[in-house]
């Protein structure tokens, strides 16, 4: 049974980050196959995790109509599809990529919104772990980009402003109906533990579950200035440390 897992967060609040390491952390954990989709217009998570792009869900309209009269006509447009989707899937020997990017002109996102939901229902059952990193803020989730979801992670700062996005996010997943079984907090980039609880006590104050923080890591900074994946990060750096403790919780509470 496969386990969908939803990051997001305000902008600047380190959800890629949060996204990327707990992909590393989860490759230790993981009996089965991982799916990675970077489901955020700007993207970037391939570089954050150290993979190239084959090419973008949102170059896939495009292609399709270029591609269809192509392809065998005993296939169907929906087997069309998916077969254009795996071909842009980015393979490695630990997980499978894929990657939103934008609608090629000046078109809106909507046919890009519903062609991503397609893929993730077309995909997802062959894997274990889905592990989406959405785009920042509340709009992905409006649109109901990404439904049924085991687990929505709400990425914060110790920034008030980012709390009390992160209750937004919690508030818009039970008012659309999307289906998101369950909604927790993890509290990047915390610089001591006196701050993490005073973070969580306005977390609770606001009725919000919290699996926990990651303290701020200058490699982090260092990596990322550098352009260097967050791959090459050692194992004992205090970020990913705590990340892998985020992600066996989740395996262990969730049973992946």
């Amino acid at each position: 049974m496969v386990f969908i897992l939803t990051v997001t967060g305000k902008g600047g609040s380190g959800k890629s980050t949060i996204s990327a390491l707990l992909l590393f952390a989860f490759k230790k954990l993981v009996k089965g196959p991982i799916l990675v989709v970077d489901a955020d217009p700007n993207t970037n998570l391939n570089e954050v995790i150290g993979v190239g792009v084959v090419d973008t869900v949102g170059n896939i309209r495009e292609k399709f109509q270029a591609e269809s009269s192509k392809l065998p006509f005993s296939m169907s447009r929906e087997e069309q599809l998916e077969y254009l989707i795996r071909s842009i899937l980015t393979e490695s020997e630990d997980f499978d990529f894929l990657a939103m990017g934008r609608p090629e002109g000046p078109g809106c996102y909507c046919y890009v919104n519903h062609l991503l939901r397609k893929v993730l229902a077309m995909l997802s059952k062959d894997y274990k772990l889905v592990l989406i990193d959405a785009e920042a803020g509340l709009e992905q989730l409006s649109r109901r980009t990404v439904q049924n979801v085991d687990l929505l992670i709400a990425v914060t700062d110790p920034s008030m402003r980012s709390v009390h996005t992160a209750k937004r996010i919690a508030d818009l997943a039970n008012e659309l109906e999307i289906k998101v079984k369950d909604v927790q907090v993890v509290v990047n980039r915390v610089r001591d533990v006196d701050t993490f609880m005073q973070v969580k006590q306005v977390l609770e104050k606001l009725k919000l579950k919290t699996l926990g923080y990651v303290p701020e890591d200058p490699l982090i900074a260092q990596y990322d200035l550098n352009g260097i994946p967050l791959s090459k990060l050692p194992s004992d750096s205090v970020a990913f440390k705590a990340v892998e403790e985020i992600a066996k919780l989740i395996a262990e509470s969730y049973s992946i």
